[in-house]
């Protein structure tokens, strides 16, 4: 079987989904797969040696500023004309299916050429009917039209009675352990504006990621690093917790780890925002819509939750994807949320919330 895999590539958390994906199929000798990135330039892309002889192409992304989608920039930086020749010019021919996360050059480009298309994605959850704050007439036509597929199997932390899978998670709560740092990872703010946020707590210890730092430096109580896969997950596992933007996956890791987490949503992206809600509903996060000082410290003073069970391999989606009832999503949802384990406080948030 030949799959093209196509994934937005504007923030990490598609990549490290698409990582468990691509080492999955590597333990197959019944499965080909190419990779396609887009939505960054080639030269910001770190850690892609799981993905072998992947392309990139130009694709569409969104512009962010001190913490807020920008979307006059965002339309304004879009290049449709090379949007365009790059879906004309994909050869699809020799596959069998295209997987999609929310990338729209082979999205459009098997739409236009008659390849069956599975979006596996978080954004594809948002076609249903789950918890949505801040959701505008444009945010569902972004969802419709910016990266379409024939089958739309949404990833979320509940299904919420629809076809949405749980996260894949490849680390489990026995790697982690409760150290004394707290790790930060706020790729969408101004580093200047989280620097002065953290020198407030001259007591606290902070491990920094961000995408504008090109080499490990130190303050008073930070460790600044640039983005490194390695490093980062063991800062996660030694964490006391998070402090992060609304993204998925990062969310999804702390979920699993027993991480607590203070989430400050990407303005003017309601998926982010949506986000909280959920994890606010599970009884897993706090919240910040600003920098805030009082907020962040009275998390501090927060103990850690129980760690919820994901499945750690997507064995059972491939084997569904070898069989070809593409249509078939329930019985593939059904086998996923059996192996998923969620502490009695988290079924108690859920069913109080439905």
């Amino acid at each position: 079987m030949k799959i093209l895999y196509g994934v937005q590539g504007t923030g990490n958390g598609h990549i490290a989904r698409a990582r468990i994906m691509a080492k999955a199929f590597a333990k197959r000798d019944d499965i080909e797969v190419d990779f396609i990135f887009s939505g960054r330039d080639p030269s910001r892309y770190f850690d892609m040696e799981v993905f072998g002889n992947y392309r990139t192409v130009t694709g569409l992304t969104f512009i962010t500023e001190n913490g807020e989608v920008n979307r006059w920039e965002t339309l304004k930086q879009a290049n449709i004309r090379q949007f365009i020749r790059d879906v004309k010019q994909l050869n699809v021919a020799k596959y069998h299916v295209l997987l999609n996360d929310f990338e729209p050059v082979t999205a459009w480009a098997a739409k236009m050429k008659d390849l069956s298309s599975i979006s596996i994605s978080h954004q594809a959850a948002f076609k249903h009917k789950v918890p949505k704050q801040g959701e505008a007439w444009t945010d569902r036509m972004l969802m419709r039209t910016f990266a379409p597929c024939d089958v739309n199997l949404g990833v979320h932390w509940y299904h919420f009675g629809f076809p949405i899978m749980p996260p894949f998670i490849e680390e489990s709560y026995s790697k982690a352990t409760k150290g004394e740092h707290v790790l930060v990872y706020l790729p969408f703010e101004n580093v200047e504006a989280i620097k002065a946020l953290l020198e407030k707590f001259p007591n606290e210890k902070f491990v920094c990621y961000h995408p504008d730092i090109d080499g490990p430096f130190a303050t008073a109580n930070s460790q600044w690093r640039p983005l490194s896969k390695q490093t980062f997950q063991q800062a996660l596992f030694e964490c006391a917790g998070v402090i992060a933007n609304g993204g998925f996956e990062l969310s999804s890791e702390c979920l699993q780890l027993g991480k607590k987490i203070l989430v400050k949503p990407l303005k003017n992206q309601y998926e982010q925002t949506s986000n909280r809600v959920t994890l606010e509903r599970m009884n897993r996060c706090d919240s910040m819509d600003s920098l805030d000082p009082n907020i962040v410290s009275k998390w501090l003073s927060k103990d850690s939750p129980e760690p919820i069970t994901y499945p750690n391999s997507p064995d059972i989606l491939i084997n569904w994807l070898l069989e070809g009832d593409y249509m078939d999503t329930k019985r593939l949802c059904e086998q996923l949320w059996k192996i998923t384990r969620f502490p009695e406080s988290v079924r108690m948030s859920l069913a109080n919330g439905a």
